[in-house]
């Protein structure tokens, strides 16, 4: 088993090569490896073990539920028991961090490897993680993309509709609309709910607390959400990533979702030079906006059916 050090070397060279010019790499090696030492304890730590096969497995041994440093091939894979949103009905296999990038000729082996190893709780697919473009693994699924970009770069982008503006949320008086306003995303597409969902109050409550929620306005009334909050999926960047975006439903269409990452830069403190958000891949809407904001697509997992 390869410490959380050894993890990060293989990961580093694994990340989309811009990436690499933002942070140096003994910064990002460095976060790299604490990112990493939930994977070495997910593999070696038999208590974690014995809560998760009590959650997600009832009826089967806690080793069962370790993660494995798997050899596959010319490479090692480590695999890992995961369920979607905690939903133990959404079982499937992380292949999380590899000793190398992973290549097409490897899905088969790596497929073979993750039923081998958990077949018995059922998993629907393997998710894999790569820096390579949406569809670039054929006969695979998309699933979450990373779009980040520098924040000074987003500081720069100018033009800004006059009328719209940002300032620190103070409550969450405006949470109804907000969740109606995700209500009726859902409605209208049904695949919505898998892709995205509103934070909690309790989680939009600390986020104020720590001054990175904003409301967003359109000529002073209220028509948003927006806010990063820090946590350790970041691709080892020192970076806030995006907890919240949501538009009040009279004023999407009018093109504001492609600007509010500039006044989210521009609001945000100066402790960390990246911003990062995760957006699945059959968001459409919500990815190319992103893209038009200036933020760039840096990878993202794939699912290989199982």
């Amino acid at each position: 088993m390869p410490t959380a050090t050894e993890l990060a070397a293989y990961s580093l060279p694994a990340q989309h090569p811009v990436t690499r010019s933002w942070i140096p790499d003994d910064v990002r090696l460095e976060l790299l490896a604490q990112q990493h030492e939930l994977d070495v304890a997910l593999a070696t730590d038999l208590g974690i073990a014995a809560q998760r096969a009590e959650r997600f497995a009832p009826g089967h041994p806690p080793e069962l539920l370790l993660s494995r440093w798997t050899p596959v091939g010319d490479l090692h894979a480590m695999l890992s028991m995961r369920y979607e949103g905690g939903d133990p009905a959404k079982p499937f296999v992380d292949a999380t961090p590899l000793s190398r990038a992973v290549r097409v000729e490897d899905l088969e082996a790596l497929a073979s490897a993750a039923r081998d190893a958990y077949g018995v709780l059922g998993p629907r697919y393997l998710r894999l993680w790569s820096a390579e473009a949406i569809g670039f693994f054929a006969g695979t699924s998309p699933d979450r993309r990373f779009l980040a970009a520098p924040i000074e770069t987003l500081r720069r982008r100018s033009a800004v509709p006059a009328e719209l503006s940002f300032a620190p949320a103070t409550h969450l008086d405006n949470y109804p609309r907000a969740a109606a306003a995700y209500a009726a995303i859902d409605r209208a597409h049904p695949d919505h709910p898998d892709q995205a969902r509103i934070e909690t109050a309790e989680d939009l409550a600390e986020s104020i607390a720590a001054g990175l929620l904003f409301d967003v306005l359109v000529d002073g009334a209220w028509a948003g959400y927006v806010g990063a909050h820090v946590n350790d999926e970041t691709l080892g960047m020192p970076a806030y990533v995006v907890q919240e975006f949501v538009l009040d439903p009279a004023y999407r269409g009018r093109g504001y979702g492609r600007h509010l990452p500039a006044l989210l830069a521009k609001a945000l403190p100066d402790d960390k030079p990246i911003l990062l958000g995760v957006i699945h891949a059959a968001n459409r809407a919500a990815l190319d906006a992103a893209l038009a904001s200036g933020r760039i697509d840096v990878g993202g997992w794939f699912q290989v059916p199982l």
